[in-house]
Parts: structure tokens; sequence; C-alpha cells
């Protein structure tokens, strides 16, 4: 089900960023814009993403993922991370990081988000909203909260 690993990362300069990770990755990342990049590793099977960010926003991390073989791969783990209690952000049919994707998000207990997605379609827009709102793109659409999964489950029993 699972196609790669997904890991995007915030930097302050793509240029610098893309030298290293050309020379640590041993390849060319598949798609290069004016403040996002991309490699598609198949060894290991990763998804690794740069997107230029102050710092200050979020920190070094933007967030983490599974990329997944098509639509029906993400509802199901949609499916599934419901009926776990996990809170859930479906986004389908989106344009994010110049591509348009179908894709479900949570949050770990200490605010980090996770998405799973697939990707359908290339896109010559970052995201679907105003080019200047960095939150529209490459993170979930609300802020994260930290929580605990104790209280999900609880929740979901009671």
């Amino acid at each position: 089900m699972i196609k790669r690993m997904h890991v995007a990362l915030n930097c302050t300069d793509l240029e610098k960023s893309l030298e290293f990770y050309r020379a640590f990755f041993g390849n060319e990342p598949t798609k290069v814009k004016e403040n996002y990049a991309k490699f598609e590793l198949d060894d290991p099977a990763l998804h690794f993403s740069l997107n230029v960010r102050p710092f200050e926003q979020k920190g070094v991390l933007n967030h983490l993922g599974f990329q997944v073989n098509n639509t029906e791969e993400v509802l199901a783990m949609g499916d599934r991370l419901r009926k776990s209690g996990l809170l859930l952000i479906d986004e389908m049919n989106t344009t994010c990081c110049y591509a348009v994707q179908d894709k479900v998000w949570v949050y770990d207990p200490d605010g980090n988000a996770w998405e799973v997605f697939y990707t359908s379609a290339d896109s010559e827009f970052e995201s679907a909203g105003d080019a200047r709102d960095l939150s529209l793109c490459c993170a979930p659409p609300a802020a994260p909260v930290a929580v605990e999964f104790t209280s999900f489950k609880k929740k979901m029993e009671d």
C-alpha cells in the first residue's frame, strides 16, 4: 500500500540545499520551482521535499507522511485512522506543492503533522489559494494542537 516514506523539510536557501541533497542522495530532483523542490527516490523509497519557509514559523521539520499508489488507498487509510480515533483532516483534489493531490492528515501527540497522499497530476501553481499564504501548501490546513491519543481512544469507546 505505501509507495514511499515522505519527509518535508523547511529550508532558507533552496540552491544551497539542492547542492547538498544532490550530492547526499546521488540523484537529481524530480521537480524544482523557485520555492520548492522534491526528490523521489526508489532506493530507499523516499519522497523528500524542500519548502522555502522561515524557521521561526515552524522550525526545520515541515511534516512527515506516506505517498500511496491511488486515491482508494488514501480513503482506506483515512477510514482506518478515523476508526482508530485519531484526529483527521481530509483534503481531496487539492493543489499543493505544485501538484494535484488527495490526502488525509493526522497530528501526533506533540503536534507533528503526518499526511497520507496520492498525487494525480502536476500543477503550475504551488497551492489552490493565495500564493503568498504559506499555510495553504505543504502543511495541514489547521494549526497543530498537542493531543493525547488515550483521550481519543476513550472518546471512541464511549
